[in-house]
């Protein structure tokens, strides 16, 4: 299995060099939340990962109070200032609070946000989310994307699968000393997965 990590502004500067040398071969880190924040440290991971032949991954932190197609275009854009797509990169939306909102209208929010950036990005996101927010109905109408599941309680590789998916595609096991992650497969095939242009 390949091992990977994610990251975000929580992490500060992180040294891409040595998590290329104890064998991370794919990461994500946080580009964007809601419709106007921009993580400080995503163009700095973004190019460090580049720089170390780690398969690039951005997420968008989910905000479904916002307007989804506003949140997926500072996605976009953010990722294109940081220096774009290239061959094999991925994309995520991070799906994890409701804003107080009903599951049904945070699902609602996903699915629009997931069909601009298919549409104006040209790659199909990945969905990360935990089990208890899937199964309240959050997640519906999602399970077309592949999931990224956040299963610290179960061995890496072995995670169970909320509805509405059957199968899963990455899974984070581990949070400690920073987010781990596992993905079943060679890195041909994970970036298949990923951007590449029409």
């Amino acid at each position: 299995m390949l091992q990977g990590i994610d990251v975000s502004n929580w992490q500060g500067s992180v040294d891409w060099s040595a998590h290329a040398r104890a064998g991370v071969a794919f990461a994500f880190a946080k580009a964007t939340e809601g419709g106007d924040y921009v993580d400080r440290f995503f163009a700095r991971n973004w190019e460090g990962m580049r720089a170390n032949w780690i398969v690039c991954g951005a997420y968008h932190f989910a905000r479904p109070k916002g307007d989804p197609v506003e949140g997926a275009r500072n996605f976009l854009r953010t990722i294109t200032l940081a220096g774009g797509l290239r061959r094999g990169d991925l994309v995520a939306i991070d799906l994890e609070t409701t804003d107080g909102l009903r599951p049904e209208q945070v699902a609602r929010h996903a699915r629009r946000w997931c069909h601009y950036v298919e549409r104006h990005g040209g790659l199909r996101p990945l969905v990360y989310t935990y089990q208890s927010f899937a199964r309240s109905g959050a997640c519906a109408g999602l399970g077309e994307y592949p999931l990224w599941i956040a299963s610290p309680d179960q061995p890496g590789g072995d995670p169970m699968v909320p509805g509405p998916w059957t199968e899963w595609t990455i899974h984070q096991y581990s949070n400690r000393p920073v987010d781990r992650n596992v993905f079943d497969g060679t890195r041909q095939a994970l970036t298949r997965l990923g951007f590449h242009k029409r």
